[in-house]
């Protein structure tokens, strides 16, 4: 079995206001012991998010055994922001994609970012892949969507055509064609850049599993500050068909308010 969890912690700060990293890794670990954690909203020497602390080590602290990953998307000196994967399977290789960011005026965007992991698991090589896509404009996450749909094709071609030489820098590292994305996407189920992300190859790992059941709201069940219009769902996970083959469980934590988002817990068969 391989279990993955994703979150979008908020930078720990809770709907109580209070930032506690300690409290989001005591909520994770009650879903259940994951073999891959992914965080949204990680912040590093940041005064505006969470307390200005370097999260990143916190969490590295809490989660002994594992291996961190850190995506920033924002780099301004000491001050970085983005995601972050960890991960107590060992770890195969490592991509950092920045994602589009088109010129978009009278608008507030940001840069965004997806972390790839090729992880080794008992079944074999698996990618992960976590990312945070832009809320304000519909542009960047069309974009962000298809760039993430490119970065797909590309590795599922090169690992159907396989480069053969000796070790060095062109050695070849498993980078299998399966696939699981996730994170929190910031786009709503009837949204036309959902349609755009789950077309062939990509399929909704909730949807897949619990026919005729909606996507659950992970967002505004308990901040109704933030999110007025109370709870709807934002965060998913894409996988590729072999992978979703093989879902064991997916759940979600609907009583936390450890962040104004909601945990997702998916967990992996060995395959038939």
């Amino acid at each position: 079995m391989t279990a993955i969890l994703s979150w979008n912690i908020q930078n720990g700060r809770g709907c109580d206001g209070v930032t506690d990293l300690a409290r989001i890794a005591r909520v994770a670990r009650a879903m259940g012991e994951s073999d891959v954690l992914c965080f949204q909203e990680i912040a590093r020497n940041d005064p505006a998010f969470g307390n200005g602390a370097d999260q990143v080590a916190e969490l590295l602290g809490l989660f002994p055994g594992f291996q961190a990953i850190f995506g920033p998307a924002l780099v301004r000196g000491e001050r970085q922001y983005g995601n972050m994967l960890l991960s107590r399977l060992p770890l195969l290789q490592v991509y950092n994609h920045l994602l589009p960011h088109p010129a978009e005026g009278g608008i507030k965007h940001m840069q965004r970012q997806a972390i790839e992991a090729v992880v080794e698991t008992k079944a074999g090589p698996l990618r992960v892949m976590t990312t945070h896509l832009e809320y304000y404009s519909g542009a960047h996450r069309a974009a962000q969507v298809a760039r993430l749909r490119a970065i797909q094709e590309e590795a599922a071609a090169n690992a159907a055509s396989p480069a053969k030489v000796a070790p060095s820098p062109y050695d070849t590292v498993p980078r299998p064609s399966s696939l699981v994305l996730c994170g929190e996407l910031n786009l709503l189920p009837d949204d036309a850049v959902y349609a755009q992300l789950f077309q062939a190859p990509l399929v909704d790992a909730w949807r897949s599993t619990r026919p005729g059941e909606p996507d659950p709201p992970t967002t505004g069940l308990h901040d109704r500050v933030q999110w007025p219009k109370g709870g709807h769902c934002r965060d998913y996970f894409a996988l590729t068909p072999d992978v979703a083959r093989r879902i064991a469980s997916i759940d979600m934590d609907a009583a936390t308010d450890a962040s104004d988002h909601q945990p997702l817990r998916l967990e992996l068969s060995a395959p038939r």
